[in-house]
């Protein structure tokens, strides 16, 4: 179990790219899997979560070839897929297991997914729940609430469903088994989802209507190959925005990060809080809207987030509460319980890490309230296994007098292999 020290810095100062979206890599191999002819995808994250979900499919007969700066998919169309001979090993990634989970249900074929330690906690029966309404068949630890999960595949039908929970990878989990269904398949939520799923399925001509609440997919829809541009993602581009927002003399500018307005709650909420950060030269990419940030370091004050804010950031919430810690007042968060069942309870990781930096936090059911400080202690940081802990809790650090560490760092490598080494290049000592 690796860890590493951080020293408290002077400033944050450069220009930087972050590594490609996590959620849109996923989706470009999937949707390049089941489509037919080439997909060619650039900016691809190269990290473990994404890497999980590419050799699943190579597992199921599709060729994969990678030069190192573009992926070439020999798509093999909808019912091209191979069964697996062995189970699929989705590391760490919800993402792969849900998403593979409603694409897997419509196949001709029978397969198991499985995952880390971690990955076999987190809940399934949201995916699982709605699958079955479709017909399909799957079986899994605890009635199917947790993973190893068994998928028989079979033919499914459309349905429409009211989701309880704003969740990307429970809507797109159905959607990808409605290209599969007869009929149509709706899904409507409390608050929009970020829409990747469906901004790429019209990139490779699926039969998709988004409408307000909700989204509609056509069955039996053949998708086409096509050319895949991914942005830098914002969940990653965020430590770094924090980090610049809250060390003194800092300026910082990101480049091409993606700004789909289901994402964008962390710019929304960062600016809320008075933090001064700036779009420039905003254009649009493979279907996806792209900017360049520049941030400066900024006093800020505490806001309450809750509502339709928490979908649209809910995996920036480990650098927001960092944010919060350094700001003037109380920050509130609510409606976001969904925190609890990520990588690890977000919410008991965050407040756990901000005590030990001299942070007065009260945890609540779907949020916590934390007390900004002036300034926070350096301390021996736990990561929970939650590469946004760790990273966070770096970010943290960086204001801390002294050294601080951070324990448990190799699972940073799920979304942003070489985060290390791109943030000691802006840090200044």
């Amino acid at each position: 179990m690796n860890s590493y020290t951080v020293n408290s810095a002077s400033g944050v100062r450069g220009e930087i790219r972050v590594p490609g979206d996590k959620s849109i890599s996923h989706r470009s191999i999937m949707f390049g899997s089941i489509a037919s002819g080439v997909t060619r995808v650039t900016g691809f994250l190269r990290g473990e979560d994404a890497l999980a979900t590419l050799e699943a499919f190579r597992a199921m007969g599709v060729e994969v070839e990678d030069d190192g700066e573009t992926l070439t998919i020999h798509g093999k169309g909808l019912r091209g897929l191979s069964e697996p001979t062995d189970l699929l090993d989705c590391g760490n990634s919800g993402t792969s297991m849900r998403l593979l989970t409603g694409l897997l249900a419509g196949q001709n074929f029978f397969s198991v997914l499985s995952g880390d330690k971690y990955l076999r906690a987190r809940p399934m029966k949201r995916v699982v729940t709605p699958l079955a309404l479709m017909g399909a068949r799957i079986l899994g630890r605890a009635g199917g609430e947790k993973a190893p999960l068994a998928i028989q595949g079979c033919q499914l039908k459309g349905i429409e469903y009211d989701s309880p929970i704003s969740s990307a990878q429970v809507k797109s989990a159905i959607l990808l088994a409605g290209l599969y269904a007869e009929g149509d398949t709706v899904v409507r939520e409390p608050h929009l989802s970020r829409d990747h799923s469906e901004r790429m399925l019209r990139h490779f001509g699926a039969r998709v209507e988004s409408f307000p609440g909700g989204v509609r997919l056509s069955g039996g829809a053949q998708l086409s190959g096509r050319d895949i541009a991914v942005p830098g993602d914002i969940s990653s581009a965020a430590f770094f925005m924090v980090a610049a927002l809250i060390v003194p003399g800092s300026e910082l500018i990101i480049r091409g990060v993606g700004v789909n307005p289901t994402r964008t709650g962390v710019i929304d909420i960062l600016k809320g809080m008075g933090g001064d950060l700036e779009l420039l030269n905003p254009r649009e990419e493979s279907g996806e809207p792209v900017a360049d940030l520049r941030v400066r370091s900024s006093k800020l004050k505490a806001m309450r987030i809750c509502g339709e804010l928490v979908p649209r950031a809910i995996d920036e919430f480990p650098a927001i509460c960092v944010a919060a810690a350094l700001a003037e007042g109380v920050t509130v968060i609510g409606d976001a319980s969904e925190l609890r069942v990520k990588e690890t309870d977000r919410i008991a990781a965050m407040a756990a890490n901000l005590r030990l930096a001299g942070v007065e936090v009260t945890e609540t059911p779907d949020g916590m309230e934390i007390t900004g400080q002036g300034s926070l202690k350096a301390a021996a940081f736990d990561s929970f296994g939650d590469h946004r802990i760790a990273m966070s809790m770096t970010v943290a650090a960086l204001t801390a007098p002294g050294q601080s560490s951070v324990s448990d760092v190799d699972c940073i490598a799920t979304s942003f292999p070489g985060f290390r080494e791109l943030l000691a290049g802006v840090v200044v000592s």
